[in-house]
C-alpha cells in the first residue's frame, strides 16, 4: 500500500456512510470526463485493471480516460455501493454512451477498489460488459456532468 503526502477524505476505514460519501464522489468525478481531475484520486503509482487493459500511474491513467472518452460519447454514469471494509470498497455500475456512429449502449461492471492511508486509491479492478441499446431504452438522461441527487438509482431503475 502506497503512503504519500496528498490526502482524499475521507480515508480508511471506511463506515458505510464514508464509503457511500467515496463512491458519490468518484461517479462525480468520473461524469466530469475531466481525465485530470479523475486522475488526482488515485496515487501516483495506481495500478489498474479495466477489461483488457492495465494502466500503471497517474499518465496511464490519463491517457486512457482521454482515449475513452473520445470514443464514448454522451457518457453518463451511475455507482452504487455493493461492499466495504477497512480500506477497501466494491461497487457496481452502469454507464451509457453512444459512440460516433450513434449507437447506443449500457455498460455494466463491478469495481474492486483498495485505498492507501490517505484515501488515495491505489489499486482499481474494473469488470465490464456492453449491451447494445435502442436510443428508447436509454435511462440516464441528466444533462452531462454530475447526476443530480434526486435521480434515481441503479437499484431504483431495475438495473
Amino acid at each position: 500500500m502506497t503512503v504519500n503526502s496528498e490526502v482524499r477524505p475521507p480515508v480508511p476505514p471506511f463506515t458505510r456512510e464514508t464509503a457511500m460519501q467515496k463512491v458519490r464522489m468518484a461517479e462525480d468525478g468520473w461524469n466530469s470526463r475531466d481525465p485530470q481531475r479523475v486522475s488526482l484520486v488515485y496515487t501516483q503509482d495506481s495500478k489498474w485493471r479495466n477489461r483488457a487493459e492495465f494502466p500503471h500511474g497517474r499518465a496511464e491513467i490519463i491517457e486512457f480516460l482521454t482515449r475513452k472518452w473520445a470514443n464514448e460519447h454522451e457518457y453518463r454514469l451511475i455507482k452504487e455501493l455493493w461492499a466495504f471494509e477497512g480500506n477497501r470498497i466494491a461497487v457496481r455500475f452502469a454507464y451509457e454512451w453512444c459512440d460516433a456512429a450513434g449507437h447506443w449502449f449500457r455498460s455494466y461492471g463491478n469495481e474492486n477498489w483498495q485505498f492507501d492511508v490517505n484515501g488515495l486509491m491505489d489499486l482499481r479492478y474494473a469488470s465490464i460488459n456492453d449491451l447494445a441499446i435502442e436510443e428508447t431504452e436509454r435511462k440516464f438522461f441528466w444533462p452531462l456532468g454530475r447526476r443530480p441527487d434526486d435521480h434515481a438509482s441503479l437499484s431504483e431503475l431495475g438495473l
